[in-house]
Formats: structure tokens, sequence, C-alpha cells
């Protein structure tokens, strides 16, 4: 290669680098958001505003829009501060060294402002354009997630228990916003969103185990109780969960639902019964790509035959 061309292609380079330089810092801030963990929330917040307002016979266009704008606010601060506050954790785990923040391309301190902005705009968002108990919610999923759930991750396996919490959060915000208030049925979205935490979370730290343990998390227990805890956190809330969803039956469309439901639940439990006896990352990979179609199909019903019903 001549030198002459070796200097045209890296002007070439340096060019297209420029160009695109502020669209990659965008992306940059974009993943600080998680926006994949961001769309879960979304679909849940949606099915619990879809339900609530089948229930009272009121559904606004403008209303579904706010709250799903709000939440999304927040949410996005959530992940950015998150990201913020686990740098340099998240520097020594393989699947999260190339986060922006870890990997050093938005600094701290922009990361800081930037997922402070959000959240405050969110909750402010949510509390004038929607309602005040949307608002508080929202605001409490933040704070308990933040500043109790993530540093218990590094005390304490129950930290699993804890996060869980605030993680079932979505569908009472999106109920509370169009209701105005909670009731029954939103707290039995919020015991399956808060069940089916369980076996998609440990799928997912069984899979990256070691990454954990070299960064200092302690989502599992060390010795000869992971095992144990790894098999009763996956079983018992799914069980638990695929009850629970049976009894969550509309009115009409009782046998549809039934059989939907039953027919998801069997597959679910399958992948969590070949997670835990094979215990590898392949079965894991599978439950968690199992949890993944499972609650947006099992939501998704729900709200279908929920409004035909009515």
């Amino acid at each position: 290669m001549s030198d002459r061309f070796a200097l045209t292609e890296l002007s070439s380079t340096a060019l297209q680098e420029r160009q695109f330089g502020g669209s990659t810092l965008l992306s940059d801030y974009w993943a600080l958001t998680k926006p994949e963990v961001n769309f879960l929330i979304l679909i849940t917040t949606f099915v619990g505003f879809d339900l609530a307002s089948a229930s009272n016979g009121r559904f606004s266009s403008a209303g579904l829009f706010n709250t799903l704008l709000g939440t999304l606010l927040v949410a996005s601060g959530t992940g950015t501060l998150n990201q913020y506050l686990e740098r340099k954790f998240d520097a020594q785990m393989r699947r999260t060294a190339r986060r922006p923040a870890a990997a050093g391309r938005v600094r701290p301190i922009s990361a800081l402002v930037v997922g402070v902005a959000l959240a405050a705009v969110g909750s402010i968002y949510l509390a004038m354009a929607v309602n005040l108990l949307a608002s508080m919610l929202a605001t409490l999923t933040l704070l308990t997630y933040l500043f109790v759930y993530t540093p218990l991750k590094r005390k304490t396996p129950m930290c699993v228990l804890v996060g869980a919490f605030p993680g079932a959060m979505p569908p009472l915000i999106g109920w509370a916003a169009a209701s105005g208030r909670l009731n029954i049925e939103a707290g039995v979205l919020y015991a399956m969103l808060f069940l089916w935490q369980f076996p998609h979370f440990m799928a997912i730290a069984w899979m990256y185990r070691e990454d954990y343990d070299r960064a200092g998390y302690l989502v599992l227990p060390k010795g000869n109780v992971r095992v144990p805890f790894v098999i009763l956190e996956t079983l018992l809330p799914l069980l638990t969960l695929i009850a629970i969803s049976i009894m969550q039956s509309p009115t009409r469309h009782v046998v549809v639902f039934y059989c939907a439901t039953v027919l998801l639940g069997e597959g679910f439990l399958y992948c969590g019964l070949e997670f835990v006896v094979q215990r590898s990352r392949v079965a894991a990979r599978r439950l968690l790509a199992a949890s993944i179609v499972y609650l947006p199909l099992l939501y998704g019903l729900s709200a279908t035959l929920c409004n035909r019903a009515r």
C-alpha cells in the first residue's frame, strides 16, 4: 500500500469519525437509559392502565400517552443513575464492561446530571399530567431500586427478593394513572410481575455467575447453598405465578383464557425444571427466553380478553 493511499484512507476515516461522532455519543446516552429494560416496563405499565380503564369504563388516549411518557422518563433516569452508581463494578464484568459509564465513554458527572434530570422531569410530569399517586409510585420505585436494592447486591443474596418489590411496580403505576387508586385487581398484576422476576433473574444470575462473583456481587450465595438457593428461587415463585395466573380469569372467555394460560405456564415450567436439573448455560438461556415470551403474552392475553368481556 502506498503512503499516499494510506494517508487518504486515514483522512477518510477521520472524516467519518467526525461525521458520526455525534451519533455515537447519542447512542451512548441512549444506552445509559437501558432501553431494553424500558420496553418491558412500558408494556407492563400499559397493561395496568388498560385493565384499569376497562374496569372503570373510561379509556383516555391522552392519559395513556402521558403515563407512558412520564414512566419512560423516570425509568430512563433510574437506568442512567444505576449505571452511574455501578460503573466501577460494571467495568469488572465482561457482560457490562462496555457500558458507556463503565467504559469511560460518558463522564460520571454527565451520567449523574442526565439521570437526575430525566428522573426529576418524569416525576414532575406524572404529577402534573397524570396524577400524584402515579408520580409517587414511580418515585418510590426509583428510590428503592437505587438506594436499597442496588447496594444490597454486594451484601446479601436477599437482594433478589428486595429488588422484586420495585421491579413489579410498573403495572401499579399504570393502574393508578388510569383510575387514581389501587385495588385487589392491581395487586394481582403486581403479584404476577413480582413472582415472574425470580426465575427470570435466576437464569441471568446463573449464566453470568462468574462475572457477578468477580465484581463482588452477592446475587447468589457462595458454597454449598448456591444450588439449593437457585432451585428454590426458581421453582417456588414459578409455581405460585402459574397458580395465580390461572385464577386470574375474565368473567367471559374463561375457557379460552384458562387453556392459553395453562399452555403458557406449562412451557415456562418445563424450562424452569430443565434449568434446575441441568443448571447449564444453555438451559439458563432457554429459561430466560421463556420468561421474556411468557410475561407479554400472559399480560396481553389478559388485557385482550378483559376488554372483550366488557
